[in-house]
């Protein structure tokens, strides 16, 4: 396996991250009810890439958007 195929694996295996911004236009609330839930540990399990950087795995908001559902 060349170094460029490794590579390209590891990539396919990284979870999709979206901002704050993205995850609350597809929960279709305004970034602040977003912060909000964040600070109240409520809404979709966030991971925090710096102290003013959080991201959203894209597969943590599809499992936090089927609990709010059933």
């Amino acid at each position: 396996m060349s170094a460029g195929t490794k590579s390209a694996a590891v990539r396919m295996e990284l979870p999709v991250m979206l901002t704050s911004y993205e995850v609350a236009r597809v929960l279709q609330v305004s970034p602040s009810t977003l912060c909000r839930w964040r600070q109240t540990g409520q809404g979709p399990r966030v991971t925090w890439l710096t102290p003013n950087c959080p991201r959203y795995a894209k597969d943590d908001v599809d499992a936090w958007l089927a609990r709010m559902a059933a």
